[in-house]
C-alpha cells in the first residue's frame, strides 16, 4: 500500500486536531461561541425590550394626539358657540339701540308738535287780541271805550294763555 501526500496531510490534520484538543482549544473556541451567542441573545432581548417601549410610546403619542384633536374640536365648537352667542347678543343690542333711537325720535317729534301747537295757539291768541283791540278801538272812542277795551284785552289774553 502506498501512501500518498493526501494521506500524510490527513494524518497531520488529525494530529493537529488532537493537539488542539489536548491543549483545550475546543473549550476556548466553545466558550467564545457561547459568549458570542449570549451577546447575540442579550442584544435580541434588548431589541425586543426597545421595540416594546417604542410601541408603548407610539401608542401613548397616538392617544395624546387623539386627546389633543378632541380638545381642539371642543375648543372650536365652544368658540363657534361663543361667536354665535355674541352675534345674537350684538343683534339684540342693535335692535334695542334702534328701538331706543326710534322712541327718542318719536318723543322729539311729539315735543316739537306740542311746541308748534303751543306757538300756534299763542300766535292765534296774540292775533285775536290784536284784532279785538283794533275792533274795539274803532268801535269805542274816548276814555270809557279805551278803559273797557284795555280791560277786555287783558282778560282775553289771560284766558287764551
Amino acid at each position: 500500500m502506498e501512501f500518498g501526500a493526501e494521506f500524510f496531510v490527513l494524518i497531520g490534520f488529525i494530529a493537529f486536531l488532537c493537539v488542539l484538543g489536548y491543549v483545550g482549544a475546543h473549550r476556548t473556541l466553545l466558550a467564545g461561541l457561547d459568549k458570542r451567542g449570549q451577546a447575540v441573545a442579550d442584544e435580541l432581548a434588548q431589541a425586543a425590550k426597545l421595540r416594546a417601549e417604542a410601541t408603548a410610546l407610539l401608542d401613548s403619542f397616538e392617544k395624546k394626539k387623539h386627546e389633543a384633536e378632541a380638545a381642539a374640536e371642543a375648543i372650536v365648537a365652544e368658540a363657534r358657540a361663543q361667536a354665535e352667542a355674541l352675534g345674537k347678543e350684538a343683534a339684540a343690542r342693535m335692535a334695542d339701540f334702534i328701538a331706543r333711537r326710534a322712541r327718542q325720535a318719536e318723543e322729539k317729534i311729539a315735543l316739537a308738535e306740542s311746541q308748534a301747537t303751543a306757538e300756534v295757539r299763542a300766535a292765534a291768541a296774540d292775533f285775536a287780541a290784536k284784532a279785538a283791540e283794533i275792533v274795539l278801538r274803532q268801535e269805542t272812542q274816548g276814555a270809557a271805550g279805551a278803559e273797557l277795551a284795555a280791560r277786555e284785552i287783558a282778560a282775553l289774553k289771560d284766558r287764551l294763555n
